[in-house]
């Protein structure tokens, strides 16, 4: 998946590639903010991108989140797709995961999301997907880039022009597909009469969730933040602390669980019986560790993911691969090492038999089951777990910092360990690990630490950050 955002760096002006579209802040100047000119040039561009295939036919499905932005980018990117000749099916409002069936359903020849994910709802992006409904590889994303950048668009004739059309009921149809699955068990769901309460940061989780919920046969729902009008009630990034009216209601409606999902309804993340967070990075444990019981084989997950993923991936008999964080990193091992569930720590599964992208409505299927058959309460489900924490840390750059030469340093100045370089640097010390590694989304470097122990991995953390700041004389 390749990503470009448009982005500040302080005062000096970047266009920062990243792993999935363009991404920026709505207004503005052309080349600074996500202007309509910007959306226009790289949607011209992934237009061309996608001509150059030399196909018989283009069509490219299109859908939004909830933000106040959406239709007014929808407008922009689905007239200039038309313009080149580009047939478009508008799914309307509608989740990243939806949209990426929808396009190997509708036989497209690509598809773009419009959703900034879990950014603050003045930020929109362009997520641009290939033929097969996956993220757009780093190689083609370069290629998309070098065309906007030259800016040779060829329009179409009038009678050329592409034919627009809106398709409704997809969500609907992908919760078909999820109640289809073998591993989805909707009568023991039934069977337990969850209470549950949803947070869908006012987007399309709203739409989706609930939705899915009923299908499930959960009827006793508490809908919070779920009017997808993107004017985001709190930060959208589904974490602990942006979850405190969650939490909340999950303890006053004495529930017994909360559901959490990002605007895109790509992370999906729970808050346990007892109001304590389950913990994004233990979403894809749980799950997997589910589907390994009945389906056993291998998983994959980021570099930056807990290790309780391997740790229960060996306990049920498979072997466990970590990738360069990105979907389309993780997405490429599990398809080479045929992985049977795989996702990110940041509360991303991904299950091949329905689709290879991060989808959070399945995983609530997934998770549910899994809780049914359990029997006991979500915080008894947690605690069957490994229990590892992980510190959570970033440095600002300064704009003069050469980040990659103070990676290669930290590498030198803990070569006796043992380093992965596959993505930044990961260095182990015996159980415990510290990943450092450039952001695909922000002017930072991330610095993540884990330990069974919460005092170990801040610890570890803080003394990585001390040294990165030795290392810059403290520009960093």
């Amino acid at each position: 998946m390749c990503y470009f955002r448009v982005l500040k760096y302080w005062e000096k002006l970047t266009l920062i590639k990243s792993i999935s579209g363009i991404r920026g802040t709505i207004g503005g100047t052309p080349g600074d903010n996500l202007t309509p000119f910007d959306i226009l040039k790289f949607t011209a561009a992934y237009g061309v991108w996608l001509k150059n295939k030399k196909a018989d036919h283009y069509k490219v499905v299109i859908g939004r989140d909830g933000r106040v932005s959406g239709q007014m980018v929808q407008q922009l990117v689905s007239g200039t797709l038309l313009a080149l000749g580009i047939d478009v099916i508008d799914l309307g409002l509608s989740t990243t995961p939806t949209v990426e069936m929808a396009v190997v359903n509708e036989g497209a020849t690509g598809g773009i999301i419009l959703t900034a994910s879990h950014n603050p709802k003045q930020w929109n992006a362009l997520k641009l997907l290939n033929a097969d409904g996956e993220f757009i590889s780093e190689a083609d994303g370069e290629t998309v880039l070098k065309i906007a950048e030259k800016g040779d668009f060829d329009f179409a004739e009038v009678g050329k022009l592409g034919v627009y059309s809106t398709k409704e009921g997809y969500i609907d149809w992908h919760i078909e597909q999820i109640l289809a699955l073998p591993l989805v068990d909707v009568a023991a769901i039934k069977a337990k009469d969850f209470r549950i309460v949803v947070d869908a940061v006012n987007s399309t989780g709203g739409i989706a969730v609930p939705k899915l919920l009923r299908a499930l046969g959960v009827n006793n729902i508490v809908e919070i933040c779920c009017e997808p009008d993107g004017l985001f009630t709190h930060n959208p990034e589904p974490l602990p602390e942006n979850l405190i009216g969650l939490i909340s209601e999950v303890k006053k409606a004495k529930a017994d669980i909360g559901i959490a999902v990002d605007p895109d309804v790509d992370r999906l993340v729970f808050v346990n019986d007892d109001g304590n967070c389950f913990g994004e990075e233990y979403t894809l444990v749980a799950i997997a560790d589910y589907v390994l019981q009945h389906k056993p084989g291998n998983t994959v997950s980021n570099l930056s993911s807990t290790k309780a993923l391997k740790d229960i991936t060996l306990k049920r008999g498979g072997e466990h691969f970590g990738t360069a964080v990105g979907e389309v990193n993780v997405v490429t091992k599990m398809k080479e090492v045929n992985a049977v569930i795989g996702g990110e720590g940041n509360g991303g599964i991904i299950v091949p038999e329905l689709h290879y992208g991060r989808d959070a409505l399945v995983g609530i299927a997934l998770f549910l089951t899994h809780l049914a058959k359990f029997g006991k309460s979500v915080s008894v489900l947690r605690s069957q777990y490994p229990n590892y924490y992980i510190s959570k840390n970033k440095i600002q750059l300064s704009p003069e910092m050469n980040v990659d030469e103070v990676l290669k340093n930290i590498h030198k100045k803990y070569k006796k360990q043992p380093v992965n370089t596959i993505d930044g640097v990961k260095i182990e010390f015996d159980e415990n690990w510290v990943h450092l590694r450039k952001s695909n989304t922000e002017p930072i470097i991330r610095i993540y630490a884990e330990s069974a122990n919460e005092t170990t991995a801040h610890t570890l953390a803080n003394k990585i950050m001390s040294d990165i700041k030795d290392l810059t004389n403290g520009q960093g």
